[in-house]
């Protein structure tokens, strides 16, 4: 019986060609299948691209100082859209050479790219990094116009069929030139001529080799590979653009040589990083006054950028050259008469810190706290020339000590203030009352809580140095209390007014009359000229102010001013633990002088108004009292004693705990 079935050895062999026809049929058949069922899986929920034109932005916000110069721009910044064949030709190469060298040659991504990637993330699956995506120029359009930024399969795979659509809809040229247009640089920079204009402060169109390498190396990382916040890591990324674009043959080697020797130069105002504690601390009240911005907005600011420039000098040279007594941060704030903030440094580097000690720390205020102390005094008829007794006192079960360890027995008021003397502080706090002093203070703009028991006497009020130089303002003014404060106007960028600080101020409140303010004047000149505040003494012009100095040495403060200006300084640690003897006569008074010495002669400012002492009668043969006192007093007076002796109430002293 013969078999029905051919047998297998009997088939006609397929030559190679219908093999090779067969195998790509079948490969085709399962990548359609697999085509479909990708598509049917991804793009079920894929968002709606009928926007793309439409540009959806954070308005921005730009912050001016009082001359009009530009301090920071926060927010989002766009820019006119650029025409890629106005630019030079190297800047769409750089990115092409470093982002995607197979641009021109694939259809939306590089499936070896996306091989390479999913080998990385296979050998580095479970180490908790992001993963790789391969991404090509196109795949990278996609994600920005579209998607978000969650790394993972499904919106890789979106990012995928969205780029796929995007080269089939556009051309290679207007792909690249929504690209450049829409990709964020970092800075709150959208697109390259908003990158150029905040980076350069030019025109994409004047972009130089060395420019446009330094922005395409951004691209890996706006934050890591910043220029302004990494300047090194960013430069030898730039290096690896130029090689690339070297290795793809866009620019010949000399090119490369000849970008490298030239210097990129980064716009000032981000570069040298200026006020930013002050724009975070305005930014912050823009949205109070304002609420969030539908539109560009321009705040128009108080600070005086030259005065900024110094006060951040001087403190960064303050600190560095207290570091070895243990002086980690410093902060200082500069008020005019009127309350304008002319200068605020928050702490010593804002890139390594955004903790703003200017207004957000409390710190006691040690004996800086004192003039409110002696003001309550004059107020209650005492003059500087009082007499009173340096010698032990008990209140309740506190027992203030001076730092020498020594009592100078009777002197005046005017001495116990310039060389802070503490047992005069706590004996005149107790028979005015705390509440009374308390009280003085919270007129003069101190705005935190007050403990009232004796020893806030010695400053045990915890305040920041916004505050401090607010409550001295009256002291610098004429007595007239004044709100520091930082934004004079609020408008759009087309010119409307949204908010002004000049519309229905009201009048301005005396909290000091004569013959106290006088007073106060003439014994805290006396802290410069002949007291803890010697350091402090710029030549040739009026000054006063009180130095302060806490437990342990914890800060140090030094708070001065002139007619109508007010600067005060604080240094310490964060954590709040003790410096090495830094006393407010040491560290901050030289801050304070630095500053100062540069501050005064451009302020142009008069002599201290009110400060004409009125005449008094002799209060006994106290000058027979005052021999021999000066000589008593040398260096630097106003350090406490060692910790075992500092004057303290019997209870622990209020702490203030690190806030980050």
């Amino acid at each position: 019986m013969a078999n029905a079935k051919t047998p297998k050895a009997d088939r006609p062999r397929r030559s190679f060609l219908q093999s090779l026809i067969y195998g790509m049929l079948v490969l085709g058949v399962w990548g359609i299948i697999f085509a479909v069922a990708f598509f049917a899986v991804f793009a079920t929920d894929l968002p709606d691209t009928s926007q793309l034109y439409n540009a959806q932005r954070q308005p921005s916000v730009s912050y001016l100082d009082r001359s009009g110069g530009l301090l920071a721009v926060r927010g989002s910044q766009a820019a006119a859209q650029v025409d890629l064949d106005k630019l030079p030709a190297y800047v769409p190469k750089a990115f092409i050479a470093i982002e995607d060298r197979w641009y021109y040659w694939h259809f939306g991504f590089n499936p070896w790219g996306i091989a390479r990637s999913q080998i990385y993330n296979m050998q580095h699956r479970g180490e908790g990094g992001p993963l790789r995506g391969g991404s090509t120029i196109t795949q990278q359009l996609a994600r920005n116009l579209f998607l978000d930024l969650n790394q993972n399969y499904r919106r890789k795979a979106q990012e995928l069929i969205l780029a796929v659509w995007l080269e089939a809809k556009f051309s290679k040229k207007q792909i690249l030139e929504l690209y450049l247009n829409r990709v964020y640089f970092g800075a709150g920079a959208y697109g390259i001529e908003a990158a150029s204009q905040r980076y350069f402060g030019k025109p994409a169109q004047q972009l130089t080799l060395g420019e446009s390498a330094l922005l395409a190396g951004v691209m890996k990382g706006p934050s890591r590979y910043s220029p302004v916040a990494s300047t090194d890591r960013a430069a030898r990324r730039a290096t690896i653009v130029l090689n690339e674009m070297v290795e793809a043959r866009f620019i010949t080697p000399a090119e490369r040589d000849a970008a490298i020797r030239v210097k990129v130069r980064v716009n000032p105002v981000l570069a040298n990083q200026r006020a930013q504690y002050f724009t975070d601390w305005v930014d912050d009240q823009v949205r109070a006054l304002v609420g969030e911005p539908a539109e560009d907005l321009i705040v128009e600011t108080t600070l005086d950028l030259p005065l900024q420039a110094s006060a951040e000098q001087a403190i960064q040279r303050g600190v560095t050259a207290g570091a070895g007594q243990g002086v980690e941060q410093g902060a200082l704030v500069s008020l005019d008469g009127e309350g304008r903030i002319r200068a605020y440094v928050g702490g010593t580097n804002y890139l390594q810190s955004q903790f703003d000690r200017a207004t957000t720390a409390r710190r006691q205020a040690g004996s800086a706290f004192k003039p409110f102390v002696y003001l309550t005094a004059m107020e209650a008829g005492r003059t500087p020339d009082t007499p009173v007794l340096d010698e032990p006192i008990k209140i309740g079960t506190w027992e203030p000590k001076n730092y020498t360890g020594q009592f100078l027995g009777a002197i005046t008021l005017r001495t116990a203030l310039a060389q802070s003397v503490n047992t005069v502080a706590a004996r005149l706090t107790d028979e005015l009352g705390a509440s009374n002093v308390a009280a003085t203070a919270r007129r003069l703009g101190i705005t935190s809580p007050i403990q009232q028991d004796p020893s806030m006497a010695l400053g045990a009020v915890e305040v920041s140095p916004l505050e401090m130089a607010q409550a001295y303002v009256p002291f610098s003014n004429g007595g007239v209390f004044a709100r520091g404060y930082g934004i004079e106007r609020i408008r759009t960028s087309k010119g409307r007014v949204l908010y002004d600080r000049g519309v229905d101020r009201g009048p301005r409140q005396a909290v000091i009359s004569q013959p106290a303010l006088a007073y106060m004047i003439s014994m805290m000149r006396g802290v410069i000229t002949g007291g803890t505040g010697t350091r402090a003494n710029v030549p040739g012009f009026d000054l006063a102010g009180k130095t302060g100095t806490t437990s342990d040495y914890r800060d140090a403060w030094f708070v001065g001013y002139t007619g109508g200006f007010v600067t005060a300084v604080w240094v310490g640690k964060d954590d709040n633990k003790p410096m090495k003897r830094v006393t407010g006569g040491s560290a901050p008074a030289g801050i304070w002088k630095d500053y100062m010495t540069a501050a005064l002669p451009r302020l142009k400012v008069q002599p201290i108004p009110g400060g004409v002492l009125p005449e008094t009668p002799p209060e006994g043969p106290i000058d027979q009292i005052l021999e021999g006192v000066t000589e008593f007093f040398t260096g630097d007076r106003d350090e406490p004693p060692p910790p075992s002796e500092f004057d303290r109430p019997s209870r622990e002293r209020p702490r203030q705990e690190p806030t980050f």
